[in-house]
């Protein structure tokens, strides 16, 4: 049979078993994907073997001393020892196309799917060198015997356009990739590109408005003129309409109907596949029709790997692909409502012959402009194109799940006792993870209760199986929360049932258990699932074969010696003994377990085996033979019926193996024993430090010529302000003006200072023109302006709203500056929270604003503009598009506030400090003695503190109803030349 019909032709049973207990070669030829075993590795987040390309992302701000992008291809190369050590087959790694977003450390954000990010590799590496280092991973795997799966997706790019079908910026590589002023150039008009010349000075949200229209003609005006993404907004996860709504704000959904477009991705993927990759992992599958699958990707993607070269380069093994179709849900049938959203359903053909238009062209005529009122079950609003139009006739074809649409297969089970050829005659050539065992997976009782439906998917055995991922957990969105025993006793059901097994990093020893997997910039990523794992990893080993291992040092070696990495790998040696765990149907008839489960395995006339999960079983009807439980080494003859005895303990384990001559397989651990359990490891540890190299957008080289204020502008709160003066490192010569005092001029390497403030009123501004010359004579020419303002004002917005939101906001500060104080879009994730009159609000207050406009937005959903807030004020948020206004009796709260408000400065700094709403308050410097204060006070900082040191600035404040206390820091930071 042809390898994308599951390839189970050409295997050649070993006739030697294993030598001793130790060893972990494989019996049986490794003929197809389900005699893996998967490590999920998220590449930059897993080992940083190179820490000169360490950087962070743009919205990075709250991962100190943790760059988002720290691992790499190097750190991957330098740690499969450890992966094989566990015994691991395979690595799944996050995808390598190049990505622009905030936070696209993880790679579903492209901007070109036709590059490899540089990311991944060395800070100095071209577009070849990128290319060139992603192949010595390739090599690094196979050369271990291992194999490749890489993450790809097809469903959107990310919201910064695609290089190739909608150009709008280019990515430049020799700048300061953490500042998206310095590396991400606009392409506008007036270059010969789509965005608008004024794009650069627009706010945040209308650039991401700008964009978003380009892409999908949000603004009602036919810009996708080829139709390369589709132009729906919204959807629902439970019907057809995920196939063509977009699923977040950072991913823009492209048209998988149309051939210009999935011709571009394979083209871009097939390269990876002529490079050696041995399977995909295809992301967000379950939004794209099955029919785009069937017609167009999955025949492409056949045909490139079945090429010479690519066969070759995988060493002549079948090629697998598995898709993510999210199915947040218990049952095989996603929610038992649609069939046509359930994982089974991509595992098949198509059942009838839909027509299909594969001339590249072919939507060029085609207008499709969303409505202002359409809504996510408006299925039909885009017609004309005969793609578009049978997949809309798919998609109620097989709504519901009506006996009569559902298809189904006994490739994955025993008739009887014998195993029989399976009919791969209707495979779509797509497998799928297992989400309704995984959503099941908080006990093995659960995961093992889906098995009752495993006759939806054409050949269950496939399924790739996983407790938690970078995504989800068992029906929620954290790390497994569950003991060491029941993650023991899933892992013992897993290696041994149906199914390919597939681990998370980190889950050999619970890494970041109960954590948050994924909050985006609400936490920072220490905090969170996709924690950085490299701690546990610093250390060697020298690996002899799959769990097979001597000489691990360091936090390595306590890593491996973990009780549940000690599972992992002896499960992972009794899997490779034995091909009927590995690929084999599966029976219960004759099967009943002693408070666990049992049931029967067999592949071809080759394997057999009888499996007991969490304690004994009898088995009845058993063919004849000599039966080794390879756990314990015990010999059992079949022909009838066997009982075994075992512990009824969590993740307990009995394989008796027909004709087996290689004896106990494993030694005894913590879980799987003979009589007693065997305590090895214990509990390693490793705080990150965090990178001890990496770039921030603060490491950006401006190369145009300016000169440098510090503050630059703004308001300020003192009686007087000193500000510093110097040039950029651009710059050769330059000069600056006072209020139309005499000229000052600057030179290169030196800094002046000059004093304002002195005989100002409250609201008073005064300007600074400037200017500066290159070396090259280019000149920069400005303006900046200072006021002086009433230390006492400030605005503060109290939201109430579910966790996850996020504000941003926009206005002019104190001398006009139009200025985003919460960052860019979307904003600041609000944390910091007050009781007002007994319900808890988040609260940002803007100091320097006299008037300042919000959007309040979570997952995508945002509020219209809130404009001309000029006061306190109260909202209420429903984390959608609704906001109201609280009216709130308030008692204000005593504050000591200082400006600056803490904060980095060189050589000195005045400080002042405002008591408001207190009848009595203090502060202090330091370890130093308080000092009262009626009003205001002034004090300096910088005497006697070195470059580098910080220094912290407690405050108390009291009414006559409550007190309040608080601090701010300030750092001497060195004179910039």
């Amino acid at each position: 049979m042809n390898f994308f019909k599951h390839a189970l032709c050409g295997a050649v049973m070993a006739s030697s078993a294993m030598a001793s207990v130790s060893a972990a070669t494989f019996v049986g030829d490794r003929t197809d994907f389900r005699d893996e075993t998967i490590y999920f590795a998220m590449t930059t987040r897993f080992y940083d073997g190179d820490h000169s390309n360490n950087v962070y992302c743009w919205d990075g701000e709250k991962n100190i001393n943790d760059p988002e992008w720290r691992g790499d291809f190097k750190g991957l190369i330098d740690k499969l020892d450890y992966i094989k050590a566990l015994g691991f087959t395979a690595v799944w790694i996050t995808p390598v196309v190049e990505n622009a977003s905030g936070l696209d450390y993880h790679g579903y954000h492209a901007i070109d799917f036709s590059k490899i990010d540089h990311r991944y590799v060395a800070k100095d590496a071209d577009a070849a060198g990128a290319e060139t280092a992603f192949q010595e991973l390739i090599d690094e795997v196979h050369k271990r015997g291992m194999k490749l799966i890489l993450d790809i997706v097809l469903q959107h790019t990310g919201n910064f356009g695609e290089s190739n079908i909608c150009p709008m910026f280019d990515k430049d590589y020799t700048k300061n990739l953490a500042d998206i002023n310095a590396s991400m150039i606009p392409r506008t008009v007036s270059n010969g590109g789509v965005l608008p010349d004024n794009y650069l000075s627009l706010q945040a949200a209308a650039q991401y408005g700008t964009r978003l229209a380009l892409m999908k003609n949000s603004d009602f005006t036919n810009h996708d003129i080829h139709n390369y993404f589709h132009h729906k907004a919204w959807f629902d996860w439970d019907d057809p309409s995920r196939w063509w709504g977009q699923i977040a704000g950072d991913c823009v959904d492209l048209n998988t109907e149309n051939p210009a477009v999935t011709n571009y991705l394979v083209e871009c993927y097939s390269r990876f596949i002529k490079m050696g990759v041995d399977g995909f992992r295809i992301d967000t599958a379950g939004h794209i029709p099955r029919l785009s699958f069937n017609k167009m990707f999955l025949p492409q993607f056949i045909a490139a790997a079945e090429s010479a070269e690519a066969k070759a380069k995988r060493g002549n093994t079948p090629f697998f692909m598995y898709g993510e179709v999210c199915a947040r849900s218990m049952e095989v049938i996603y929610r038992g409502q649609n069939y046509n959203c359930s994982p089974c359903y991509y595992t098949w053909k198509e059942s009838k012959d839909y027509a299909w238009d594969m001339d590249a062209s072919s939507w060029d005529d085609v207008v499709a402009i969303p409505t202002e009122t359409e809504g996510s079950q408006d299925f039909f609003t885009v017609s004309g194109h005969t793609n578009w139009e049978s997949v809309l006739k798919s998609g109620t074809d097989d709504l519901g799940h009506a006996a009569s649409i559902l298809r189904r297969s006994t490739n994955h089970q025993l008739n009887g006792n014998s195993y029989h050829t399976p009919d791969y005659t209707d495979f779509s050539g797509l497998n799928v993870i297992d989400f309704a065992m995984h959503w099941n997976f908080n006990s093995a009782a659960g995961a093992y209760g889906v098995r009752s439906e495993d006759y939806l998917y054409n050949d269950a055995t496939y399924n790739v199986v996983y407790v938690d991922s970078h995504d989800y957990a068992p029906d929620s969105n954290y790390r497994f929360t569950g003991t060491q025993d029941t993650w023991a006793e899933n892992l013992s059901l897993m290696f041994t049932f149906r199914g390919i097994p597939c681990i998370y990093y980190g889950s050999e020893v619970e890494f970041q258990k109960g954590k948050d997997i994924d909050k985006g910039a609400v936490i920072a990523l220490k905090d969170s699932g996709r924690a950085y794992f490299g701690g546990y990893l610093e250390g060697d080993v020298t690996v002899n074969d799959f769990a097979d291992y001597t000489g691990a040092t360091g936090n390595l070696a306590s890593t491996l010696s973990y009780p549940l990495a000690r599972h992992i790998q002896r499960l992972n040696k009794i899997r490779a003994a034995v091909p009927a765990l590995r690929k084999g149907q599966y029976t219960f008839d004759g099967c009943s377990a002693n408070g666990g489960w049992a049931f029967k395995r067999a592949y071809k006339d080759e394997s057999y085996a009888l499996v007991a999960v969490n304690g004994g079983a009898t088995f009845t009807n058993v063919p004849a033979g000599t039966y080794t439980d390879i756990v314990t080494g015990q010999t059992y003859q079949g022909g009838g019926t066997i009982t075994v005895t075992a512990p009824a303990t969590q993740g307990q384990l009995r394989v008796l193996v027909k004709d087996w001559n290689g004896g106990k397989v494993v030694e005894d651990g913590k879980f799987i024993y003979t009589t007693s359990p065997v305590a090895q490891g214990g509990t390693p540890t490793a705080t990150d430090p965090g990178a001890s190299f990496y770039y921030t957008k603060d490491d950006a080289i401006d190369e145009t010529p300016g000169v440098i204020f510090s503050p630059a502008g703004g308001t300020f709160k003192t009686e007087t302000l000193t500000v510093s003066v110097s040039l950029t490192p651009a710059s050769v010569s330059g000069w600056y003006q006072v209020a139309g005092q005499q000229k000052v001029n600057i030179t290169s390497g030196n800094t002046s200072t000059f004093t304002i403030g002195a005989g100002m009123s409250f609201g008073e501004s005064i300007s600074v023109t400037y200017g500066a010359t290159s070396q090259s004579g280019d000149t920069t020419t400005g303006t900046v302006t200072y006021k002086k303002v009433d230390p006492t004002a400030s605005i503060t917005v109290y939201v109430d709203g579910p966790q996850g939101t996020n504000m941003y906001a926009w206005g002019k500060n104190g001398v006009g500056t139009t200025v985003s104080p919460c960052g860019e879009w979307p904003g600041k994730a609000l944390s910091e929270t007050v009781n007002v009159n007994g319900t808890d609000y988040y609260y940002v207050t803007f100091d320097d604003m006299e008037s300042v406009n919000i959007i309040l937005n979570k997952d995508g959903n945002q509020t219209g503009d809130i404009e001309g807030i000029t006061e306190d004020t109260f909202f209420k948020y429903d984390g959608n598009s609704t906001v109201t206004k609280v009216n709130e009796d308030v008692t204000p709260v005593p504050v000591v506030k200082f400006s600056p408000n803490g904060g980095n400065f060189v050589n000195n700094v005045k400080v002042t400090a405002t008591a408001s709403n207190a009848t009595s308050a203090w502060y202090k410097i330091g370890n130093g003695q308080q000092i009262n204060i009626s009003g205001s006070a002034t004090f300096s900082l910088g005497d006697g503190i070195a470059i580098g040191e910080s220094v912290t600035v407690y405050w108390s404040a009291s009414s006559a109803t409550e007190t309040k206390t608080g601090s701010v820091t300030f750092k001497k930071v060195e004179e910039q030349v």
